[in-house]
């Protein structure tokens, strides 16, 4: 039986642990190639591992996404090898300092927009091309609901959430009138070790799993999926369209 994604390369960032290794072994077990990009060779090599065990490959991309150079030199690869990109699942996401905004130092600040915003700024510079010449590319990020709850103690992981949102939607109406698709994925709280470093105190067990929530995503990540600029919301298994508050 034909996969859904088949023939398909997907590019994964963040691709080493949690819901990006999860969402590249659900992609690749739909039938899609993944380029896997993370700062761990060593859950890569997991990661492949486990690919390898359900048919599929990939394509192991050791790299700080802090790196818009190594970003750059990454969309020129995929353009040689493949003269395409199918799907990007932009996951890779930092938590930053849990402190009051007064007691947060400039430097852990830029840290957080660097890998949040400017990372997946530089991403979309450099894969929009290869996107364009899928016949249809398929853009997912993942986000969080503190970006517009703007969650108290974590104010630099929200803001920088609330402007790859930004970031994101801009991004779809630029390219509503083509084959791209590009949306949003609020994963709620999620059994990961982003989740255990900020709820220390939570029982994980109550918690959804990364793979449970991956299964989510690769339908947004298909041909078949027509709506673009939206906002998947886990919790709730809604997609929801932005609106200006009243």
């Amino acid at each position: 039986m034909t996969k859904p994604l088949a023939n398909r390369i997907a590019l994964v960032t963040g691709a080493s642990r949690g819901i990006g290794f999860a969402t590249a072994l659900a992609l690749a077990k739909a039938g899609a190639h993944i380029v896997a990009t993370a700062r761990t060779q060593g859950g890569l090599e997991e990661l492949d591992d486990e690919i390898r065990k359900e048919g599929g490959s990939a394509t192991l991309v050791p790299l700080n996404l802090t790196d818009s150079d190594g970003i750059a030199r990454l969309g020129a690869g995929l353009h040689e090898r493949y003269g395409k990109l199918d799907i990007l699942v932009g996951n890779a996401g930092v938590l930053g300092p849990s402190s009051p905004i007064g007691h947060i130092e400039l430097k852990a600040f830029n840290d957080v927009m660097a890998v949040n915003v400017s990372a997946n700024f530089q991403l979309i510079r450099c894969m929009e091309p290869l996107l364009k010449q899928s016949d249809a590319g398929r853009a997912v990020f993942i986000t969080s609901g503190a970006a517009n709850k703007a969650t108290a103690y974590v104010s630099p992981y929200a803001a920088s959430k609330a402007a790859m949102e930004t970031l994101a939607r801009a991004w779809a109406q630029e390219t509503a009138n083509t084959a791209l698709r590009v949306n949003l994925f609020n994963p709620g709280p999620v059994r990961t070790r982003m989740r255990a470093t900020l709820m220390p105190g939570e029982d994980p067990e109550t918690l959804d799993t990364p793979e449970q929530v991956a299964e989510f995503i690769v339908p947004l990540c298909t041909p078949g999926w027509t709506e673009t600029g939206k906002f998947y919301d886990y919790k709730t298994r809604t997609l929801m369209s932005f609106r200006s508050p009243a």
